[in-house]
């Protein structure tokens, strides 16, 4: 696991400040010093944070006058949790968790999305015995977090006309391409298309997608970007935003130059498989990371009160913004 950062120091900046007489925030000759700001990912680095390492590695945060430091997080369930507390200024999440962090009372607001297609899906391998989700009754299926992945795999099997009592859940943690290839089950759900997909290839067995967006469930936002309520004035984010968006340009208009500037920053990512994801990946990052899609956060909000996992859906205004 590695995490790239901007290694430069705002204390020598201050110092130096002092020495000239300059007012805070300013380095000698004008130019303005690098803010620092934190961005909590919600996992070890992976070409899902593509846009955030390339626009650290040539520079789009610093010309932004930014110092951007991203952190690997010990438990990945703690990157919401630690910004709406104020101990960060910007974290990783998915709009699935969004909503869901959002009825239990989390001070989050939406500013902007990596990713704006769903990754996640429910895999089989291509020579097994299941050719349709009609073939997963009386099948096993291996889950690592119940919750929403109950909810998509209930809408996804009554498509077929099935249920979940139709087959048998196997909670396999996040092992779920090991449990598929050693036949402990017969599918997985939240298999991501770009990692797990590729993954099985890899092994020598492809594998079978069947995709939530195209059996029952409202296309949603894969990965996004948060910060708390009380950080939404904080002159630093549309900054970072247009640094942000410079990133994922160069990424979808220049991917192969990106992927080098991407193992320059994580030589130990250099492998068969992080190739493999980031050319599956390119299409699917937003190309204008900080608009917003009032609507389709107002469907899957409904989606997931109707599935139970809700109660109430509150105005998309109170928890997602256009971040610029």
């Amino acid at each position: 696991m590695g995490w790239f950062k901007l290694r430069v120091l705002r204390s020598v900046f201050a110092a130096v400040a002092l020495a000239v007489g300059l007012a805070p925030g300013f380095e000698a000759g004008g130019a303005r010093a690098a803010e620092p700001l934190t961005v909590l990912l919600d996992w070890f680095v992976n070409p899902d944070h593509a846009p955030l390492v390339v626009a650290g590695q040539l520079g789009f945060f610093k010309d932004a006058g930014l110092e951007v430091r991203l952190v690997a997080p010990a438990d990945p369930n703690d990157p919401p949790k630690l910004v709406a507390a104020g101990q960060a200024d910007v974290a990783i999440t998915y709009q699935p968790q969004l909503h869901l962090q959002i009825a239990a009372g989390l001070p989050l607001v939406r500013i902007a999305t990596l990713i704006d297609t769903p990754l996640n899906s429910l895999m089989v391998l291509a020579d097994g015995p299941v050719r349709t989700l009609a073939d997963l009754k009386g099948r096993r299926i291996g889950f690592s977090v119940s919750g929403f992945e109950d909810a998509l795999l209930a809408t996804m099997l009554g498509q077929a006309g099935l249920g979940l009592k139709d087959t048998t859940l196997i909670n396999v943690n996040f092992a779920l391409a090991p449990a598929l290839l050693t036949g402990q089950v017969d599918a997985v759900i939240g298999a991501f298309r770009n990692v797990e997909f590729n993954q099985i290839a890899l092994e020598g067995h492809p594998g079978r997608l069947f995709l939530p967006e195209e059996s029952g469930v409202p296309a949603y936002d894969e990965l996004i970007l948060v910060t708390s309520q009380a950080r939404l004035g904080d002159p630093r984010l549309p900054r970072f935003l247009g640094a942000l968006e410079r990133g994922a340009l160069q990424v979808v208009n220049h991917p192969d130059e990106s992927w080098a500037a991407f193992v320059a920053a994580e030589p130990s990512l250099d492998d068969a498989l992080n190739r493999r994801a980031w050319a599956a990946t390119v299409s699917r990052f937003a190309h204008s990371p900080a608009a917003l899609d009032p609507g389709r956060y107002d469907r899957f909000a409904q989606y997931l009160k109707e599935r139970g996992l809700i109660e109430t859906v509150p105005p998309v205004a109170s928890y997602a913004v256009a971040g610029r």
